[in-house]
């Protein structure tokens, strides 16, 4: 098993030096080509962790997150241009060449949503939308239709674009909203949601994710929940892992790894209905143990072409 994991790191390295060496990582032949080979290598299921890799690789994995971050923010820039120039961009979707990962991704999401309350939300805010906001857009449309859909960017290029795909939508241009604001600056708004989705380019670095997790405790509704993507053994060289450990504030109900071409973990909690000086100080647990405890127990293995779900 240790050579097969030293097989993976030195084709990801190899990978990553050809990415480095790009002028741009606009779309092109190139750049489709390597991140596609990327994707490739890390898709199978493995089981390698990141956290235990020498700092040379950590420091590779970590500006390796950065250059996808940055590759997929273009890629998105690209199509959501492109499907604006439709009359009703959002027939057209499936142009998006991830579409089908997306809707999967999205049933997933749903079906883990669903499975942890029996409310619908009324409003929904998704942290991190992007200039093409598939996941509101489907859930809005496929899941949640009469669900308004709150969507956060610090970018307002790519907020300009994503409105532009609703815009002439006679239903989702009414419940799509599109917020321009850094996310650790939005506060009060924060406890209007049932729901809150986290991108997971949202805290590249693990400080940083930490940060926003801890600001997202503090503003959300007792009871509310975050849903956060994550990503799981070779996945976790294309997107930050998500610790459970790090969910302070949150009891984390389950953690679901997809073994097929969907990439991204999905990682659901509540917020405590309590204060977490109230948890500490009135219950004597450490509230930091919680969400740890539960992902020791808690695991989801997910076939998504069956949906069949297994929690332990």
């Amino acid at each position: 098993m240790g050579c097969q994991n030293e097989l993976l790191v030195q084709e990801v390295c190899e990978i990553y030096e050809k990415i480095s060496k790009l002028e741009t990582l606009k779309p092109s032949k190139d750049v489709n080509k390597l991140f596609t080979q990327l994707v490739l290598t890390c898709m199978p299921t493995s089981p390698i962790d990141v956290s235990k890799l020498c700092k040379r690789v950590q420091e590779i994995r970590s500006t390796l997150i950065r250059l996808c971050g940055e590759a997929e923010g273009l890629l998105e820039s690209h199509f959501s241009t492109l499907l604006g120039s439709f009359h009703n961009p959002i027939e057209h979707l499936n142009l998006f060449p991830y579409f089908s990962n997306y809707l999967k991704l999205t049933h997933l999401e749903f079906t883990i949503l669903t499975q942890h309350t029996t409310l619908v939300p009324t409003r929904v805010a998704f942290v991190g939308s992007g200039p093409l906001p598939l996941t509101s857009i489907v859930l809005a449309t496929n899941h949640l239709a009469a669900t308004t859909f709150h969507n956060y960017d610090i970018d307002p290029f790519a907020n300009s674009l994503a409105s532009r795909l609703v815009s002439t939508d006679p239903d989702l241009s009414k419940r799509m909203f599109f917020h321009t604001s850094d996310v650790m600056e939005v506060t009060s708004e924060l406890k209007d949601y049932e729901v809150v989705f986290l991108a997971a380019l949202v805290g590249m670095a693990k400080e940083e994710k930490k940060q926003v997790i801890e600001h997202l405790a503090k503003y959300m509704a007792p009871g509310a929940i975050l849903m956060l993507r994550s990503a799981h053994g070779a996945r976790a060289f294309l997107y930050p892992v998500v610790d459970p450990c790090d969910l302070r504030g949150f009891e984390v109900l389950s953690v679901f790894h997809p073994t097929d071409e969907v990439i991204n973990s999905v990682v659901i909690a509540r917020k405590f209905l309590m204060p977490m000086h109230s948890l500490d100080q009135g219950l004597g647990i450490d509230p930091l143990m919680l969400p740890c405890k539960c992902a020791d127990q808690i695991q989801g293995f997910c076939h998504l072409n069956h949906m069949n779900m297994i929690e332990e």
